[in-house]
C-alpha cells in the first residue's frame, strides 16, 4: 500500500494540494465578472454566491463582502481586474484578525512530557490516518511517540492504527474489542511515562452518537487520564474532513458542544474544490487550524498558515 509511504507518493507542495479549489475559485469569479467593467452590487451579489458556492460559510462570506463593500465605497471606482488582489487581501486580514494561535512546525508543543492529544471525530474523516502521519512528523522530529487505540467499537480502526504503528516503527496499545476505551488511555499514558515518551496520540470512536452518550464517553476517557497526568489531555485534535462542505462544519457544530475541542484538523483537500471550508471554519470558529491534510503521502499532513494558505489559493 504505497499510500502511506513518500517513497512511493510525491510530496504535494500546497499550491499541488489546493489546485482543485483553485481552478474551480478562479472560474467561478471570472464567470461572476464576465463583461463588467467596475465591482458594483451586481458583481458583489454574484461574488457573494461564489464565495458560498465553494464552502466558505455564509458568516464569513457576509463578512467578506462587506469589507469589500466598505473598500469600493472608499475607493470609489474598482475594476472587476482588480478584484482577485482585493479579495486575497481581504480575505488575508480577516483570518489575521482572528485571535487563533499559529503553529510554525510539528515540534511546536510545550515541554510537558508526555504531551497528550485526544483525537475525536465521526469515522470516515481520516481520523487514524491523520494520527498515523502526526506520529511519523513527531517521530521524525526525534521524539518517543505512542498511540493508544482507544476506538474499541471498530477492528478496522484498531488494526489501521497497528499498520500505522509498524509503519512509523510507533508503539501501539491495544485491548481486545468492545473494551473500554478509557481502559486503553489509560494503560497507553501509564506505558508511555513508564517509557518517558514525549508525546501520547490517543485514538477514540468515531460515531456520531446522540451528544450526551458522546459528551460522557469522552469525559470518562479525559476523567480517567487526569488520574496519571492531571491536566491531560493537553490538547482535543477534531478531524474534519474538507471534501464533506458544509458537513464539516455541521461536524463541528456538533463536536464542540460535546466537548472541548482546542485544535482542527482539515484533511483531504487535494482531491475536492471544497477548500474553501478551511477559511469559514477557521474563522466562525475561533478555534486554530493546526493541521491540513493535501495529500495521500506521508509527508502531506501540513502545518495551517494562514498567510501560506491565502497565497496558494490566490497563485
Amino acid at each position: 500500500m504505497g499510500l502511506f509511504s513518500s517513497k512511493t507518493t510525491k510530496q504535494n507542495t500546497l499550491s499541488d494540494g489546493l489546485e482543485k479549489t483553485k481552478n474551480s475559485l478562479f472560474s467561478k469569479i471570472v464567470r461572476a465578472i464576465n463583461g463588467k467593467s467596475k465591482v458594483d452590487d451586481n458583481v458583489l451579489d454574484s461574488l457573494e454566491e461564489t464565495l458560498i458556492s465553494s464552502d466558505v460559510g455564509v458568516e464569513t462570506t457576509l463578512k467578506i463582502i462587506e469589507r469589500i463593500e466598505k473598500r469600493v465605497a472608499k475607493d470609489k471606482y474598482v475594476n472587476t481586474s482588480e478584484l482577485n488582489n482585493i479579495l486575497k487581501d481581504e480575505i488575508a486580514q480577516l483570518l489575521a484578525e482572528n485571535e487563533t494561535e499559529s503553529f510554525s512546525s510539528f515540534v511546536n508543543i510545550p515541554t510537558k512530557k508526555p504531551y497528550v492529544i485526544m483525537v475525536v471525530g465521526v469515522n470516515g474523516v481520516g481520523k487514524t490516518t491523520t494520527i498515523g502521519k502526526l506520529a511519523y512528523q513527531f517521530k521524525q522530529a526525534g521524539m518517543k511517540v505512542y498511540l493508544g487505540a482507544a476506538d474499541t467499537f471498530r477492528a478496522a480502526a484498531v488494526e489501521q492504527l497497528c499498520i500505522w504503528g509498524e509503519r512509523t516503527n510507533v508503539p501501539v496499545i491495544k485491548q481486545n474489542m468492545g473494551s473500554d476505551p478509557a481502559s486503553v488511555a489509560f494503560d497507553t499514558l501509564k506505558s508511555a511515562i513508564a517509557n518517558d515518551a514525549d508525546v501520547v496520540i490517543i485514538d477514540t470512536a468515531g460515531r456520531l452518537h446522540n451528544k450526551v452518550n458522546l459528551m460522557n464517553e469522552l469525559t470518562k476517557i479525559k476523567n480517567v487520564m487526569k488520574k496519571l497526568i492531571p491536566d491531560a489531555p493537553h490538547d482535543i485534535l477534531l478531524v474534519l474532513d474538507g471534501s464533506t462542505g458544509q458537513n464539516a462544519f455541521i461536524q463541528a457544530q456538533q463536536f464542540t458542544k460535546a466537548t472541548d475541542i482546542t485544535s482542527l484538523a482539515i484533511t483531504k483537500l487535494d482531491g475536492t474544490a471544497k477548500g474553501g471550508v478551511v477559511l469559514g471554519i477557521s474563522e466562525q470558529f475561533k478555534i486554530p487550524v493546526k493541521y491540513i491534510g493535501i495529500g495521500e503521502g506521508i509527508d502531506d499532513l501540513k502545518i495551517f498558515n494562514k498567510e501560506e494558505f491565502v497565497n496558494s489559493l490566490f497563485s
